[in-house]
C-alpha cells in the first residue's frame, strides 16, 4: 500500500466567469469544488493508475468533512487526523485566459494536534510500503516536522518520496533523516543553493553531487518540455519526452511524484521508474482537471520516452 500525506489540504473551488469585473457582482455557472492539495493530486493519480492508496493528513470542520466525503466516493481509503479548526478553501478565478488564485492560509495546528498526528501516522506506516509527503506545512508546525515523518518511516523501512520546497526541504536535506526520493525543479534548486541553476546537464551533475544532497537515493529534476534529469545513487540519467498537446500542466509534478512512488512500490528498474513517472506527468498535462490521468493513452506515451545514462 502507498500512504499519501497532505498536511495542508483544501477544497479547490474553480470560478469561470466569462469576464471578471472589479468592484461589482460577477455571476458564474459550472462551478467545481474538489478535494485539493498536492498530496491529494498524488492520491488521485495513484488510484487512477491502479495502485492501492491510503490518504492522511489534517482535516477539520465542515470543509474537512467535504474532502473526506469526496474521497469516500473513490477507491481511496481516507485516514485523516481530525483537528478543531476548519480546513481551508483555495479559489481559482479563470477569466479571459488568465487564472487568478486566492489561497487561504489554512488552520493553525496546535501542539497537541501535531503530536497526535505523529502517533496516528506511526500506526499507518506500519501498513505501508511507500509514503509520499507533499506540499506546504500548515501554520503551527515547525520546519523540522517533515524530518520527523521521514525518520518514523525510515525506522519501519518504508520508502519516502518528498515533494516540498523552501525551509522545510532545506531542513530535511541538512538532517540525518533522508527521504528516498525528491523531485525538485530548477527554481527550487536555485533557492536551496543561493545561485542560479540552469538546465545544462553538466551543471546539474555538479549540483547534485553537492553534499547537501548526499544520502538521497533518487533525485529527479523536472525540466518541463525537456523531460527530466535524474540521479540514482552514483548514476545519472537524461529523460527525453515527446512533444504533446498540453491542456493543463498544473498537477503534472504531483503526477510525476505518484509515478515515482508507484514504481518504488512495484520495484521497477531505473529506466522503467523514470518512464512511468514521466508518463503520468504527461497524461495529467493532457487533462483539463488537475491531478487526473487517462490511462488509455499510457502505452502510446510510455513507448516514446527515452532514458539514457549520461
Amino acid at each position: 500500500m502507498i500512504l499519501t500525506v497532505t498536511l495542508n489540504p483544501s477544497v479547490d473551488i474553480s470560478y469561470p466567469p466569462e469576464t471578471l469585473k472589479i468592484d461589482t457582482v460577477n455571476r458564474v455557472k459550472d462551478v467545481s469544488k474538489t478535494a485539493g492539495g498536492k498530496g491529494l493530486n498524488v492520491t488521485r493519480v495513484l488510484y487512477e493508475s491502479g495502485d492501492k492508496v491510503t490518504a492522511t493528513g489534517f482535516l477539520g470542520g465542515k470543509i474537512g468533512e467535504f474532502i473526506e466525503s469526496e474521497l469516500e466516493q473513490s477507491p481511496v481509503s481516507p485516514a485523516f487526523y481530525k483537528i478543531s479548526v476548519n480546513t481551508r478553501n483555495c479559489i481559482a478565478i479563470l477569466h479571459e485566459g488568465n487564472q487568478t488564485e486566492i489561497l487561504e492560509q489554512g488552520p493553525t495546528i496546535s501542539h497537541e494536534e501535531a503530536e497526535g498526528f505523529l502517533d496516528h501516522y506511526s500506526n499507518l506506516i506500519k501498513q505501508s510500503e511507500v509514503v509520499t509527503i507533499s506540499g506546504s506545512l500548515p501554520s503551527g508546525l515547525p520546519n523540522d516536522y517533515y524530518e520527523k515523518l521521514i525518520q518514523l518511516a525510515s525506522d519501519e523501512g518504508v520508502a519516502v518520496v518528498l515533494d516540498c520546497s523552501g525551509a522545510p526541504l532545506e531542513t530535511v536535506l541538512k538532517s540525518s533523516a533522508k527521504p528516498t526520493a525528491i523531485k525538485p525543479n530548477n527554481e527550487e534548486l536555485s533557492q536551496l543553493l543561493g545561485k542560479e541553476v540552469t538546465k545544462d546537464i553538466e551543471e546539474l551533475k555538479d549540483v547534485l553531487k553537492e553534499s547537501l544532497f548526499s544520502g538521497i537515493e533518487w533525485i529527479v529534476v523536472s525540466l518541463g518540455r525537456n523531460g527530466a534529469f535524474a540521479k540514482h545513487g552514483d548514476v545519472f540519467y537524461k529523460v527525453d519526452i515527446p512533444d504533446i498537446p498540453v491542456v493543463n500542466p498544473v498537477g503534472s509534478g504531483d503526477s510525476t511524484v505518484a509515478g515515482i512512488a508507484s514504481a518504488l512500490n512495484s520495484k521497477k528498474s531505473d529506466a522503467d521508474l523514470l518512464k512511468h513517472a514521466m508518463t503520468l506527468g504527461m497524461l495529467n498535462a493532457q487533462e483539463t482537471m488537475t491531478g487526473h490521468v487517462n490511462m488509455t493513452n499510457y502505452e502510446t506515451l510510455n513507448s516514446q520516452i527515452g532514458v539514457k545514462e549520461v
